[in-house]
């Protein structure tokens, strides 16, 4: 079968043959249709991820969209070492199998799935989200922060802030959900006062994206501005504004600032896939939108290197004819 071959640690998958998996009792054998990329498949396929696979060679992508034996349509979320998901066929443990809603296409829901889900499970099972809360997304102009902007909304949240660095995509938030946008492209003053007011009125929760300076100022801003004992509940969910941020100690106590992060390893990974079914189920209801770019798979070495693109690439499969 043709698939996305990683055979040599530190490379970039080559379009080539691999062979099919077999059939395994408590896994499905499934047709994929679709694979999106993502900052974690990347990294996988150059070994620089904790759960990169030891052997080579083995197959890139870790989830994506495709068919069972019987036809279902599914959302496959970690196939079984070295059969990834950028592959005509995969193996997957039946229960990280979740069914597509009929009107949800192939493509689409293999690029909404974890972004959205980043949002949904952060707000829901870290966060314990109530209803008509103030929620603020810090790097909302991404494909995961567009997400998570909508999901509030869907969700209910009384007000949403987003903080973004692109103007234009700040501009269009107001169209999917955001009350207030605020640009961090300013100086550290006038971003650190910006912030401040916003939590002086109030802010529930935070989703942050970014860490480094920007999260480094919300927490300050959280710890300064607001009210008394008031609680703010700050997760953690992406690093691409920094890896590390040096934050006083002060800040945890001088106000009621729950800090903690969401992912793989903080919520099990059966609650992972229960937001994901959350998120493709609503998909449709709630009007999600995500921009999406659908390629060849054999256009693979064009487009490895697209995963910081505003629109998200994801990778199509032929029909798999077994030979």
């Amino acid at each position: 079968m043709k698939a996305a071959v990683v055979t040599e640690a530190g490379q970039s998958p080559v379009y080539d043959d691999f062979p099919s998996p077999a059939a395994q009792g408590g896994h499905h054998l499934v047709e994929v249709t679709a694979s999106a990329l993502s900052r974690v498949t990347r990294a996988k396929a150059a070994g620089a991820h904790y759960s990169s696979p030891d052997a080579l060679p083995f197959v890139a992508g870790i989830d994506g969209t495709g068919r069972l034996e019987d036809g279902r349509r599914v959302y496959f979320f970690g196939p079984q070492a070295p059969f990834g998901a950028m592959a005509q066929r995969s193996l997957v443990r039946a229960a990280h199998c979740i069914a597509l809603p009929d009107a949800l296409d192939d493509v689409t829901a293999a690029a909404i799935a974890i972004p959205g889900m980043s949002s949904w499970a952060a707000l829901t099972e870290r966060a314990r989200f109530v209803r008509g809360e103030t929620v603020l997304v810090n790097g909302a102009t991404g494909a995961s922060g567009r997400l998570a902007v909508q999901i509030a909304k869907y969700l209910g949240a009384g007000k949403i802030i987003a903080t973004g660095r692109n103007a234009a995509a700040l501009d269009m938030l107001g169209h999917l959900g955001a009350d207030v946008a605020i640009s961090l492209e300013q100086d550290e003053d006038s971003l650190s006062q910006a912030f401040a007011a916003h939590f002086r009125a109030g802010v529930d929760i935070v989703l942050d994206y970014l860490w480094g300076a920007s999260a480094r100022s919300l927490l300050l801003a959280a710890a300064k501005a607001s009210a008394e004992a008031y609680p703010v509940r700050f997760v953690q969910i992406g690093s691409v504004g920094g890896a590390d941020i040096e934050l006083p100690g002060a800040v945890l106590r001088a106000a009621a600032i729950t800090l903690t992060g969401s992912g793989i390893g903080s919520i099990a990974l059966p609650r992972l896939l229960h937001a994901v079914k959350e998120v493709l189920d609503a998909s449709m209801p709630a009007g999600l939108r995500i921009a999406t770019e659908a390629v060849p798979l054999a256009e693979l070495s064009r487009h490895w290197e697209n995963v910081d693109s505003p629109v998200r690439t994801v990778f199509t499969l032929p029909s798999y004819a077994p030979r």
